[in-house]
């Protein structure tokens, strides 16, 4: 009997031991690796080694494409998971071709559209009401999981580009998003398409000929051009209308006052997009929200911030993510600061700087030089910084995973806690006295965006990186601006 008790217990430990190991060692994932790696290096080797993570571990250099058709493509970059993010963080880039369509469809997740470069048309479901809502540079739009929308690029002579933040915490798959296309053919396929072809007949009240010719009709993927060219289609013909022409139009359909033509397309209808609706393209949804109109949160001679959260655009409310942009002139610094209440992840949108990211434990965990079209993430608590470099503007754009206020704590500059914390306990902290502390944090004037910086990286370290990168395959973007081309040089 005895025996048996000491073999219980002894087995209940181990499985405690077990289950705290396997805690521990998914916390530690990511440093068991490299202890590995570093033991069978030579001291170069690991010198190497260290300097590579660093530089790689906190940007997202590869994206992949989504959706691909010669009137656009869809690419989206997504962070490593682990214990020191509560979910991946995803963001797409958008390019349409002049006079093309994103056609309608759902997601499983939210989206939030940041409008880098172009024009668009967006038309989107609320409450039971179709809504379309023009967006120019700097307008930034939220799209709820599972209300359908377009994306419609009208100019003639301009690419659209749109970034854009992909929240997948209500989707089927957190690792990834799903559309579900209303419009489409053999390709896409349309979700209606999975009901029997008697049922569908039965549901629009037309023929199966006619119900066929709708159904296989679209081929030419997710993304289509809506020009003359083209075959006509609901989407050329409802495009190249006028707002108001467009709204008289689809009432006609919907209320049975169609030619035989338009009669064809009645089966909008059930699509439950139009039918019922006394003001189609109505005013009673969120419009847009301009980032580049707002006034700037902070600003000196060395750059300026901005930040949009649900108190100022209340559709990020709902989503629980919010914007930023930050410009820093030449040399300047952003002061190293952390972030008490949210994740962030950016992509540079113009000149060239470098990103200094650190440990709880007070190492480097990342020091890279990055340019446009670099894509970052920094996680919520670490220390971090952003330089930029000697010759050119740096500036970024990001999404932050709350729509509270971020409130961001600096830790140097005239606005840093240490000022707020100027104790005999600080003091004590570094092992200085008091009026050595006091000199220390004061030597600094100014605050948030600090002046030129030794550490700005100077341009011919950019050519070497430049060269190196030819090496190492297609980046996220190139060429991040009028003529911008996602994935290739």
């Amino acid at each position: 009997m005895g025996k048996g008790v000491s073999f219980l217990l002894l087995a209940l430990v181990l499985c405690y031991g077990v289950t705290v190991t396997m805690g521990y060692r998914g916390e530690k994932q990511w440093r068991k690796e490299r202890e590995r790696r570093e033991e069978e290096m030579e001291p170069e080797e690991e010198e190497q080694e260290e300097s590579e993570s660093r530089k790689s571990w906190f940007l997202m250099p590869k994206s992949r494409p989504v959706m691909t058709t010669d009137a656009g493509e869809m690419r989206m970059v997504r962070s490593p998971g682990g214990r020191i993010v509560d979910k991946p963080l995803h963001m797409g880039f958008i390019t349409m071709e002049p006079q093309s369509l994103f056609i309608p469809q759902y997601l499983d997740s939210s989206l939030i559209l940041f409008v880098r470069t172009g024009e668009a048309r967006v038309g989107c479901i609320y409450k039971d009401e179709m809504v379309e809502r023009r967006l120019k540079i700097g307008d930034v739009y939220h799209i709820p999981a599972g209300s359908t929308f377009y994306i419609l690029n009208p100019g003639e002579g301009q690419r659209l580009h749109i970034i854009c933040s992909i929240d997948p915490s209500e989707s089927l798959n957190l690792d990834t998003f799903q559309s579900f296309f209303i419009g489409g053919g053999t390709h896409p396929t349309s979700v209606l398409a999975g009901f029997g072809p008697e049922t569908l007949s039965t549901a629009f009240n037309v023929s199966m000929s006619k119900l066929e010719e709708i159904m296989r009709g679209q081929q030419e993927g997710p993304i289509v051009h809506v020009t003359k060219s083209h075959a006509p289609s609901i989407w050329t013909k409802l495009s190249q209308l006028q707002e108001q022409d467009r709204l008289k139009q689809v009432k006609r359909m919907v209320q049975g006052e169609a030619d035989e033509e338009e009669k064809e397309w009645s089966w909008w209808k059930l699509f439950g997009i139009f039918s019922g609706n006394e003001r189609i393209f109505g005013d009673k949804a969120p419009d847009s929200y301009n980032i580049y109109k707002r006034k700037a949160d902070f600003k000196n001679d060395y750059g300026w911030s901005v930040a949009v959260d649900g108190s100022v655009y209340k559709p990020f409310k709902h989503s629980g993510t919010g914007v930023y942009l930050v410009n820093l002139t030449a040399g300047s610094m952003m002061a190293p600061h952390v972030n008490p209440r949210a994740t962030e992840y950016g992509i540079v949108l113009r000149g060239t700087g470098r990103i200094q990211i650190v440990y709880p434990n007070g190492t480097l965990a990342m020091d890279a030089r990055v340019r446009e079209g670099d894509v970052f993430w920094v996680p919520r608590y670490f220390a971090f910084c952003q330089i930029a470099s000697r010759s050119s503007p740096f500036e970024f754009f990001g999404f932050t995973t709350t729509s509270d206020k971020n409130r961001p704590q600096f830790l140097v500059g005239a606005n840093s806690l240490l000022h707020t914390f100027n104790t005999p306990e600080l003091a004590a902290a570094f092992g200085v006295t008091e009026e050595r502390m006091r000199r220390f944090i004061n030597a600094q004037k100014e605050a948030v965006i600090l002046p030129s910086a030794s550490a700005a990286p100077p341009d011919e370290d950019l050519k070497e990186r430049e060269e190196k990168s030819k090496d190492e395959g297609p980046k996220v973007m190139r060429n991040f601006g009028d003529q911008m081309i996602m994935g290739f040089d």
